[in-house]
């Protein structure tokens, strides 16, 4: 199953090839996608572009939201495509919003190069610390807030665990996270069984490994206590439908606050990919962000990939 909608997500965004860039800065308000693939191909294959509301180098945080919020990406997906909705929504709620793209493949060319997360995160967690560095340059702030999906949990972690960059982060909020690695189809184990007979692709070359269950990238980020680095306030949001963070509750984990869509609204359906674009997740992101101004978290019926309407 995991595998057809992988293979089915990197099919229907290789249309955004030859799709029109979507453009940043747009007038205020943005519209806001709640739908995740459609998005995704409609939203565009510029690179050098964040989604609508992003990127705005000349964006000076406000007194109400003094943090610039950092988006990260997740495996496959890239700063733009990733972020349709939370680029708008974000800009609209008034915060200063930047996406990147991390861990493309060196030299790719079309369609390739839309497909970022998939060098080691080592070195993709260097490439957030020098986005990090630009974004409070232009901002003049002293701290960013994180919102990562997927890969993009763990990648801003080990910034901040290894590479000097907790200082730098104030909130820290996590779409379909895994902080104890992931094991889907059973790949994490067969790669463990397969290690006494030298037939193991647990060797950490690629994110995809890395992400593993056991690996040792996930070793190292667990290791003297866990992942979680104090200064930083952490927020969790999984859901009970997660395809690719197998077992969905490697994204719980103990001093952060954990929560699981579905625990207040059982009709939310989303998935791993539809999480980044889901209006009820979206209201816990905003409440995290802003949780002096705790606002109602909404429930309503979403489904996997396609989301809902506004």
């Amino acid at each position: 199953m995991a595998r057809r909608l992988i293979a089915a997500l990197i099919a229907a965004i290789g249309v955004l090839a030859v799709a029109t860039p979507a453009a940043a800065g747009s007038s205020d308000p943005l519209p806001v996608p709640y739908d995740f693939l459609p998005a995704a191909i409609i939203g565009g294959s510029n690179l050098a572009d964040g989604p609508p509301g992003s990127n705005d180098w000349t964006c000076k945080p406000s007194a109400t939201h003094p943090n610039p919020v950092v988006l990260v990406h997740g495996t496959l997906g890239n700063g733009n495509t990733n972020w349709q909705t939370y680029g708008p929504l974000l800009h609209n709620n008034g915060y200063c919003v930047f996406a990147l793209t991390y861990g493309l493949i060196p030299n790719a060319q079309l369609p390739l190069s839309l497909f970022g997360g998939v060098a080691p995160i080592e070195g993709s967690a260097v490439e957030l610390a020098a986005f990090i560095a630009r974004v409070l340059h232009a901002t003049g702030a002293s701290k960013v807030d994180i919102l990562g999906h997927s890969q993009g949990t763990i990648v801003p972690d080990y910034y901040a665990k290894f590479l000097d960059g907790a200082s730098f982060i104030d909130k820290y909020i996590s779409l379909a996270p895994l902080w104890h690695g992931t094991n889907p189809l059973g790949f994490a184990s067969l790669q463990m069984l397969g290690a006494p007979a030298g037939a193991t692709t647990a060797t950490p070359t690629t994110a995809l490994t890395e992400m593993s269950t056991g690996s040792p990238f996930i070793t190292k980020l667990r290791s003297n206590g866990g992942p979680k680095v104090a200064g930083i306030t952490y927020t969790n949001i999984s859901t009970r439908y997660d395809e690719l963070v197998q077992p969905y509750t490697s994204g719980i984990e103990p001093g952060m606050t954990n929560i699981v869509v579905q625990d207040k609204c059982p009709v939310d359906f989303t998935e791993h990919f539809e999480i980044a674009s889901d209006p009820v997740a979206a209201g816990y992101v905003l409440n995290a962000l802003d949780p002096a101004h705790p606002r109602p978290v909404p429930c309503r019926l979403v489904l996997p990939w396609i989301g809902t309407t506004p």
